[in-house]
């Protein structure tokens, strides 16, 4: 199919400061590549740091590499990062990999001691799982310590796992027996600081208000009475000495419920899901909430035909993007996010979308080739919208 892309200058928008670029791994990887070449550079004069987070390159820097892509987001405030592998033994064996790496997402987010906010893409005509949802429901999960940081181990044999406290005064350590195994099994020691929950506290509170949104504290304080009870008791703490009266003013609310109250899901699909990470010293970094879409990247790799859902990636970059616009006071860079944000929509309101979205249409039956499109038709279908948009303003 020929690309119908107008063809018209438009000048660059200049942006001040730079943002970080974390590359990721496998079909992510290819659609990345495309969201910068054609949805990105040809608009924006942009100080981009690289950072490749593929997994043979976070290896061959022992995941140094993923360090300092954290450390340079700490610097210039803004992170923009491709899906990764966190890999498990299979992947350890396929990439002959020196050892079990960290998920790249948990070491950042730990670095950065930030808090996950996940929200969904809403389409007119991409069929929502609840249907009288039309309002987003945005997940914020903390991001430091918990199983981000956990130590965990496999045990091959019979024995008793013990946990021990020493305290630094000097005191009589202190210890607890967890569990005697009669054979084998797992463990798993985790942590958390008052510090960081009330940070996480903060964060929720003052993203709500942002947002105008109600907050809801979702945990599992019946069992787990103090580790989650501790989230509980800080949450309502801050929320009624800080918060509650602003949140009354604007007719919000905040309760905690069980996590089985809760219902996370429901728009129909995991690529229309945005992820930013907030953390307490102003840094934002934004990243598509699905994985690296292994399946598709194999097809890709035998030269065969994909239809990959970019728009959650492309809506990392916008809303990287808007945040640098924000810090910046750039008016025109944050029009630019919303243009691009709005022209992806537009060309899925019009009909063109990839198989998943058409799926979603179709209620989870097989569709003809003819109703979707390709990863490479359905970018130029994005860009041409764009471009149209862009001149249409530029006219005004």
């Amino acid at each position: 199919m020929e690309s119908n892309t107008c063809t018209q200058v438009i000048n660059k928008i200049k942006v001040a400061n730079p943002v970080v670029d974390m590359d990721g791994d496998e079909m992510t990887r290819i659609i990345w590549k495309m969201i910068k070449e054609q949805l990105i550079l040809p608009f924006l004069d942009i100080n981009i740091q690289y950072f490749d987070l593929g997994m043979e390159h976070r290896d061959k820097t022992d995941d140094k590499v993923t360090l300092d892509a954290a450390a340079a987001i700490k610097a210039c405030k803004v992170g923009i990062k491709c899906a990764t592998i966190t890999p498990d033994e299979a992947r350890v064996k396929e990439f002959n990999l020196k050892q079990m790496w960290k998920s790249p997402n948990g070491t950042i987010r730990n670095e950065l001691n930030g808090t996950v906010f996940r929200e969904p893409i809403i389409i007119k005509n991409i069929p929502r799982l609840v249907p009288g949802w039309t309002n987003p429901i945005i997940i914020g999960r903390h991001a430091f310590g918990d199983q981000y940081r956990a130590t965990d181990a496999v045990l091959k044999e019979p024995g008793t796992f013990k946990m021990q406290f020493t305290p630094k005064s000097g005191a009589k350590p202190i210890e607890w027996e967890v569990y005697q195994f009669k054979g084998p099994g797992v463990v798993m020691g985790m942590y958390n600081t008052d510090e960081s929950i009330e940070a996480f506290a903060h964060a929720c509170f003052q993203y709500s208000l942002q947002r105008n949104y109600p907050l809801y504290l979702s945990t599992k304080n019946t069992i787990l009475k103090r580790y989650d009870g501790r989230f509980k008791d800080i949450f309502q703490e801050i929320y009624d000495k800080t918060y509650k009266k602003e949140f009354e003013a604007k007719k919000l609310w905040y309760e905690h419920r069980l996590i089985d109250d809760i219902v996370a899901q429901g728009y129909g699909s995991l690529g229309l899901m945005t992820s930013v990470l907030i953390s307490p010293d102003g840094c934002v970094e934004a990243e598509a909430a699905h994985g690296t879409v292994t399946r598709h990247y194999r097809q890709w790799q035998k030269g065969q035909e994909t239809s990959t859902n970019p728009i959650a990636s492309i809506f990392a970059w916008t809303r990287g993007l808007m945040y640098r616009a924000k810090l910046d006071s750039n008016g025109a860079l944050h029009s630019f996010c919303e243009t691009l944000e709005a022209a992806v929509i537009e060309t899925v309101e019009k009909g063109h979308m990839t198989k998943d979205l058409a799926m979603c249409i179709s209620e989870g039956k097989e569709v003809p080739r003819s109703k979707y499109c390709t990863t490479e038709e359905f970018m130029r279908r994005c860009e041409e919208t764009l471009r149209h948009r862009l001149a249409a303003t530029a006219k005004l």
